[in-house]
């Protein structure tokens, strides 16, 4: 396996001690994407022990310490709450424009989509934290189309705008709160600290990486990536084939032990290129819709895909796995279902 692998899985808790707190692992890698609930959960397990599905949703709801909201490339994504301002900030601007394309393709005019987000937004207000179908119900009574993909996109623009994150469990769905409301009012952040703050905890999850890698994950130009890695320049560490990183305090040298890895990990979303760890079978693990399917790491590349149905796992291989990686496999499985314990949605 390549060092680099080796060294981007240890900056991922793949490898190393495991974290011990859902907010630790989703402070390391700064931004979890978070479409897919069952995934986003997954890969606070994979990261860390002793945990359960429910320490998660407690970060969410108790604590406050964790919100998912539509940040970096326009997808939901898990963060820290002390992250939310500044990455809300930098992010979100770039993607006002996708969103209303988006609503004229399912038929919302801007003057409706204003009037879709004032709505949500005295609702909210009125009566505290709501569901997207108890959102959907108060839209569609002022006129606003919620049709199709409609409701998500001025859910998005509400959201792009900084009025509202997603907070809360209600149950097993995450309610719609407002963002002064859940965290107070937010303070505006120079844009080019905020650049300097993401290079440093991209890498800080990711590295080594470069600039590229950088601007794709956090959607960010390619010029606004280099003034992100020009700002903490004295504290990188420069590597062969122009990659960058942060000082570590030894070379990784693990390989992870083979364990199950959910839908849209993070392995395999934080870099321009997945090929170390998807060297084949890509067709099976990532379909034509985008869909990033869970998976099994095997020796540091995905070695098949799984799923999870009736309290159990079932594990499909790629090619046959020696016995004791599939041991290895059987055993993660036990856990899997022992963190999910019918507490995550999805």
């Amino acid at each position: 396996m390549k060092d680099v692998s080796r060294e981007r899985m240890a900056a991922q808790l793949l490898t190393g001690p495991p974290a011990s707190a859902a907010v630790d692992v989703v402070e390391r890698l700064l931004a979890v994407q978070a479409q897919d609930p069952r995934g986003t959960r997954l890969a606070i397990r994979a990261r860390s022990a002793g945990l359960v599905a429910s320490d998660v949703n407690r970060g969410l709801t108790q604590d406050r310490s964790l919100l998912i909201s539509w940040l970096n490339r326009g997808t939901l994504h898990l963060v820290c709450r002390e992250d939310y301002p500044w990455l809300q900030q930098l992010t979100t601007p770039q993607l006002l424009t996708g969103n209303t394309r988006r609503l004229a393709q399912e038929s919302v005019t801007p003057e409706a989509a204003d009037r879709g987000v004032a709505v949500l937004g005295r609702a909210l207000e009125n009566e505290g934290l709501l569901t997207r179908d108890q959102l959907r119900v108060r839209i569609s009574a002022a006129g606003v189309r919620t049709e199709g993909q409609a409701l998500v996109h001025i859910l998005g623009l509400a959201s792009l705008r900084g009025l509202i994150i997603r907070g809360p469990m209600v149950g097993g769905e995450q309610a719609f709160v407002l963002v002064r409301d859940w965290l107070g009012e937010i303070p505006a952040v120079d844009r080019d600290r905020a650049l300097g703050w993401m290079a440093r905890r991209y890498l800080a999850g990711h590295g080594p990486a470069d600039e590229r890698d950088l601007a794709k994950w956090g959607g960010l130009t390619i010029r606004d990536a280099i003034r992100g890695l020009r700002a903490i320049g004295s504290d990188l560490v420069h590597r062969d084939g122009g990659l960058v990183d942060l000082p570590r305090a030894e070379p990784a040298e693990e390989v992870p032990l083979p364990r199950l890895l959910g839908a849209y990990e993070p392995l395999l979303l934080g870099w321009r290129s997945r090929e170390d760890f998807v060297p084949s079978h890509r067709e099976r693990l990532i379909a034509d819709n985008g869909l990033f399917r869970p998976f099994a790491l095997v020796g540091g590349r995905a070695a098949g895909t799984w799923t999870f149905r009736g309290g159990a796992v079932s594990l499909n291989p790629f090619e046959p796995l020696a016995p004791g990686d599939g041991a290895a496999l059987e055993a993660d499985a036990t856990d899997v279902a022992r963190f999910l314990g019918g507490a995550a949605p999805g």
